[in-house]
């Protein structure tokens, strides 16, 4: 009798200390019910356990089981092959913890400052207008809230939702129009992951140590100086908003960031260099990153600062792998830093994503890039990459042109287009030596290519640019 008391206390104690280990599996928020996976890829599931506990994944696409591998006595992470797009289907862990409606698809990041965190919470008009056709169970939402960190974190409070009228209006709009459009081209699911904080400049979005092991990142970062409404230190948003994602698999980012480093162009490149290839690291997986070139705007309290950032920005395609839109025709208010057409904006993402990532041809989706110079007596004949098929201007003049003499003293210059060139002049200047195109806060130039796009703002010349302080 005694020992058959025992054995029932022992079955006792192991089922309840089974039922408890099985309590204490637990998922990271960004893997959950209506999530997207990464389509044809070996994604990784992760989480937490009570020390030592098996865990066993069953997925309704396959008939495999997976087992979570320990990389610590609580911690556990398995990689799961996932199929071609398609959906929705269940993921089932230790046969009790089931995530619903997972589709599988192409999943992307969404970063930035406020001209990507913008949507109809701020009333843009394209949202409101758009919320009552928001409805599109193939787009998926996850919202990484603002948050910061000393250290890097492991986890962060969010869900993933499925696209509403409701969910669209506060989600990113140059996101959700971009992930809009290749929903609809593509014909597969759409994961978006909103992570963006108004204000911010490049130096909180990467790891602490890579800016302050850089003397010159660390010396311009110091110039960032801190304000109620957002982060100013390295690496404090990278900790605990990127950081917490970097297992989940990923196609590629879309970036529209840089007003915030408008005084600190110089460091611009080295900076988002490092931060793209410490994303990259994190995630395992050279993606694709691509940008947003800011804005003329004539709000900057110092001459050409907005140029030299716009500047910074074209020589970051240095960077494997990046791509860059220009918008610099879609403003309407040059008082406004937040352009409220993020339409275009986003559809020349899309575009730049569908050609270089998914293969689309035929799209017109880069803009006319300064490429080298060739002086012809007095004038200086312009030669551009990406503008094969010629260029045009809306108007009868071409604006925003400026020819320099070795005095380095810019005057106004007219300009001639011949085919995929630009001749320029000024019958003042005999001896020409420079061009400038644009390069000022708040120029919006009328040259595009033959397709459209606004040619990139550019100078030929290396020489010091005036960033004074602005009279008013």
């Amino acid at each position: 009798m005694k020992k058959s008391f025992y054995i029932l206390i022992v079955l006792s104690a192991l089922l309840l200390n089974l039922k408890n280990s099985s309590a204490q599996v637990r998922l990271p928020s960004i893997i959950g019910s209506h999530m997207v996976l990464q389509q044809k890829s070996e994604v990784k599931i992760w989480g937490w356990s009570g020390p030592g506990e098996k865990v066993v994944i069953k997925t309704s696409w396959d008939t495999t089981t997976y087992s979570g591998t320990s990389s610590s006595p609580t911690r556990w992470i398995s990689k799961i092959k996932t199929p071609a797009a398609g959906g929705p289907y269940t993921i089932t862990i230790n046969g009790t913890i089931i995530l619903e409606d997972i589709l599988i698809g192409e999943n992307w990041l969404c970063g930035g400052q406020s001209n990507m965190e913008w949507s109809g919470d701020q009333n843009l008009k394209q949202c409101l207008d758009e919320m009552p056709h928001a409805t599109n169970q193939k787009i998926r939402f996850f919202y990484v809230p603002k948050s910061t960190s000393n250290t890097p974190q492991d986890n962060c409070i969010g869900s993933w939702k499925v696209c509403s009228p409701e969910e669209m209006k506060h989600f990113s709009a140059v996101g959700y129009f971009f992930g809009k459009q290749l929903q609809n081209d593509l014909s597969i699911p759409i994961g978006l992951i909103n992570c963006n904080w108004g204000g911010t400049s490049a130096e909180v979005w990467t790891p602490k140590e890579l800016v302050e092991n850089d003397t010159q990142l660390s010396e311009a970062s110091k110039k960032i100086g801190p304000l109620p409404w957002w982060p100013n230190l390295p690496g404090e948003a990278y900790n605990a908003m990127v950081s917490p994602i970097k297992n989940f698999e990923i196609a590629g980012a879309i970036w529209y960031q840089g007003e915030s480093n408008s005084g600190t162009a110089l460091t611009y490149k080295a900076l988002m260099a490092k931060m793209i290839q410490a994303w990259r690291n994190d995630f395992q997986k050279d993606f694709p990153f691509y940008y947003v070139q800011i804005a003329p705007f004539s709000g900057y309290g110092n001459y050409n600062v907005d140029a030299l950032l716009r500047e910074a920005q074209t020589n970051c395609l240095s960077i494997p792998k990046t791509g860059m839109v220009v918008i610099s025709d879609l403003v309407s208010d040059l008082k406004n830093i937040h352009p409220a057409n993020k339409i275009d904006v986003a559809t020349r993402l899309a575009k730049l994503a569908l050609s270089e990532t998914y293969g689309k041809t035929g799209l017109a989706y880069k803009s006319p890039l300064y490429k080298s110079m060739q002086v012809e007596k007095q004038k200086i004949r312009i030669l551009f990459d990406n503008a094969a098929n010629g260029l045009v201007s809306k108007d009868k003049i071409i604006t925003e042109l400026y020819i320099a003499g070795e005095d380095k003293i810019f005057q106004p210059a007219l300009g001639k287009i011949e085919k995929n060139s630009l001749v320029v002049w000024n019958k003042a200047i005999k001896n020409p030596v420079a061009v400038r195109f644009g390069f000022s806060n708040d120029a919006i130039p009328n040259l595009f290519s033959s397709e459209g796009l606004p040619v990139n703002i550019f100078r030929t010349d290396n020489w010091s640019v005036d960033t004074s302080k602005i009279k008013k």
